[in-house]
């Protein structure tokens, strides 16, 4: 079978979506099967090469808004005509993606929804106050038509199955799959509990959504009252800089480590050697950072919002706080800091979780479940 993947995100991968088409396709097509993935280039003209055997082929785009998405879209058809009569499967992964003009099956996963994102976004400079009106005008309308023409539509979350319920089609057409992990990579260890520091990890954007300002406030609680905890903050993002400034405003940029985006090698001993992971997001669809500190058996704390709520059960197999509660959240850290018991069952829980619902080898089979069926629906 060879299947088309769609998506609107840089490839080779940097975070997210890209990983979450990366590691499906590279399972794929050790199942034995032919993986080409149409994504945005640049201005310049459409470029190809293979990437650990995936086609990949970047369609021209041009960043003009609000046209762009139809701009695109127009590339990524003319490219996709060309490889239709060898395509058995087009697979497209939202969000921003281009509807793909054919009579071939078309499953979409819905990874985040752009109108309940929307919702999400406070308007507190002009590059905000423009998100939330393109995502309401342009990008909703355009996801609404994709999914109406999606013969199948997945899901990493079951939170994120419900919006979709709620908010764009009432249909049985939704399948809840889920988000994966390489658990043999991002491996379970049991030594980072004997170091007198500790460190609190956080991978991810380095955006104000993802609360890493309330997590900077809660240092300061927690700061002023020990000597022994470090915070390392792995990522890029928009607000990298703002939030440099704040922590060198509050006099902790000895407590602070800001690594900028780091590779696989780096993030699993980031993963091994950490004490806690950390993760203050306001809105999640199924964030795969939280399945890898999982899978490393590294201890978790995470808002309760929708997204964590699918992977975290709150005292089981990680800890809960409500968003935007910075002294909450310091509380809970200290607690947890000091519980070493605690932390080991959260270790194990985790671990155990990962390895029955989250291996790409799972979620990779149960898209192949959809395939066939709409193969074997196919007129």
């Amino acid at each position: 079978m060879k299947i088309c993947m769609v998506i609107s995100t840089p490839f080779p991968p940097k975070e997210g979506i890209g990983y979450y088409t990366y590691n499906l396709s590279r399972k794929l097509i050790d199942k034995g099967h032919e993986i080409v993935v149409i994504t945005r280039g640049s201005f310049k003209k459409t470029q190809r090469e293979v990437i650990d055997g995936i086609e990949v082929i970047r369609a021209p785009f041009i960043p003009i808004y609000p046209l762009y998405i139809k701009l695109h879209s127009i590339f990524v058809n003319k490219i996709f005509k060309s490889l239709e009569s060898t395509v058995d499967i087009v697979h497209i992964h939202t969000p921003l993606s281009p509807l793909i003009k054919t009579d071939l099956p078309i499953i979409t996963t819905v990874h985040t929804p752009m109108l309940t994102d929307n919702r999400y976004i406070k308007i507190s400079s002009f590059y905000s106050f423009l998100s939330k009106i393109s995502a309401r005008l342009v990008s909703y309308p355009l996801e609404l038509k994709l999914l109406h023409n999606s013969n199948t539509i997945t899901t990493v979350s079951k939170s994120i199955s419900d919006e979709l319920k709620e908010n764009y089609v009432h249909s049985d057409k939704i399948k809840i799959v889920g988000n994966g992990v390489d658990e043999n990579f991002f491996n379970f260890t049991h030594k980072r509990f004997q170091d007198d520091k500790k460190y609190i990890l956080y991978v991810g954007r380095i955006d104000r959504e993802k609360g890493l300002f309330d997590l900077l406030e809660c240092a300061k609680y927690i700061c002023n009252d020990r000597s022994d905890v470090f915070f390392i903050l792995a990522g890029l993002g928009r607000d990298l800089n703002n939030l440099k400034k704040r922590v060198k405003k509050e006099n902790l940029h000895d407590r602070f480590t800001f690594l900028g985006q780091v590779n696989k090698d780096q993030l699993v001993k980031l993963y091994q050697k950490s004490t806690l992971f950390v993760f203050p997001s306001y809105h999640e669809g199924l964030p795969s950072v939280i399945l890898e500190a999982m899978s490393c058996g590294l201890p978790v704390i995470t808002t309760n919002v929708r997204g964590n709520r699918d992977l975290i059960s709150d005292r089981e197999n990680g800890i809960m706080v409500p968003p935007r509660n910075p002294k909450k959240l310091a509380k809970t850290i200290s607690s947890l800091l000091d519980n070493k018991k605690l932390c080991e069952t959260f270790s194990k829980k985790a671990r155990e979780i990962i390895e029955k619902n989250y291996t790409w080898d799972l979620i990779s089979s149960r898209f192949l479940k959809y395939y066939e069926l709409l193969m074997e629906a196919k007129p």
